[in-house]
């Protein structure tokens, strides 16, 4: 495990788009935010670009990444948006260039293909947080998400327990191993790829957003299917924004569908995590050791800086 360098005031922060294109309105928002964090902003230059859904052709967003981690007056990059496109740029990455210049990396949705990746090939501590335009530029932020960039200044340790939002058992016991996962459709994408999501031993965690019941179903049993969740120390169900389901009249909630999966594996396991597509949102350090108590409905997780 490769822990990268925290942050400090006057630090220079790169922001790129390495899958969809932000909002600019949103985008210059957020960028006021990082003013108040005290850091100066570096942007990528495909971030203003266009091409279809994606911010940029695959070169150029790669380019951005790769300038990024090897500029080494960045000591920090965060991604704008997510959206889609990070799986097209995954297998060309120079994670070699990654490993020597260790740095925070930044960002969750689509970015979660680039978590699970750099993780497995380079043992870098990813941050799954809150992006820029697609969070820090709302009209409406909740504090918690603001505050969870804090975690780059500083190296405590994150708790998070029933004070941030209630949480629900599924299955009772303790876990701890190192936090893996993220968004569960590019999770579920990841499977038969030289990138496929390591869950054995871990604390795996997964969220998302808009999917009905029985899509969500479908990427669960994928999952299971490959063993994903049977291998898994524990299990963090986060938050499913807006997964209701809207074009069948007859359909399992989205609670039956979880908890058919999550309890029949038998791992120790708590619902209700505000992580992900969700208000607040709680960032949280990728390939950190964490300990989840089921009996004070608690995770403990160190520090993902040094």
């Amino acid at each position: 495990m490769i822990k990268p360098e925290k942050l400090n005031k006057g630090d220079t922060v790169g922001i790129i788009a390495p899958a969809s294109p932000p909002n600019e309105s949103k985008l210059n928002k957020a960028l006021s935010f990082l003013e108040e964090l005290e850091v100066n902003v570096k942007l990528g230059t495909s971030i203003r670009q266009r091409f279809g859904y994606l911010a940029g052709d695959d070169e150029s967003r790669l380019k951005d990444l790769h300038t990024m981690f090897r500029d080494p007056s960045i000591k920090a990059i965060i991604c704008a948006c997510g959206g889609y496109g990070t799986g097209r740029i995954a297998g060309k990455i120079d994670y070699s260039l990654l490993k020597k210049h260790p740095k925070i990396f930044w960002g969750y949705s689509d970015i979660t293909f680039l978590h699970t990746a750099i993780h497995q090939q380079t043992g870098l501590v990813t941050f799954h947080g809150p992006m820029l335009s697609s969070d820090i530029g709302k009209e409406d932020v909740h504090d918690l998400t603001k505050e969870s960039f804090k975690q780059l200044f500083q190296l405590d340790q994150l708790k998070y327990d029933e004070t941030i939002s209630p949480l629900t058992v599924l299955a009772a016991g303790s876990a701890e191993g190192r936090l893996i996962g993220g968004n569960l459709a590019l999770l579920t994408s990841t499977l038969g790829t030289k990138y496929e999501v390591d869950t054995k031993n871990k604390l795996l965690f997964f969220e998302d957003i808009d999917e009905e019941p029985y899509r969500v179903d479908r990427m669960l049993n994928q999952l299971h299917m490959a063993g994903k969740l049977e291998e898994a120390a524990g299990i963090l169900v986060c938050d499913f924004n807006g997964c209701e389901p809207k074009n069948r009249e007859e359909s399992l909630t989205l609670e039956e569908v979880i908890n058919d999966y999550v309890i029949r594996v038998n791992r120790p396991a708590i619902m209700g995590f505000k992580i992900g597509h969700s208000k607040p949102n709680f960032a949280i350090p990728v390939g950190a050791k964490a300990k989840m108590e089921t009996r004070n409905k608690e995770v403990v997780i160190e520090s993902g800086v040094k």
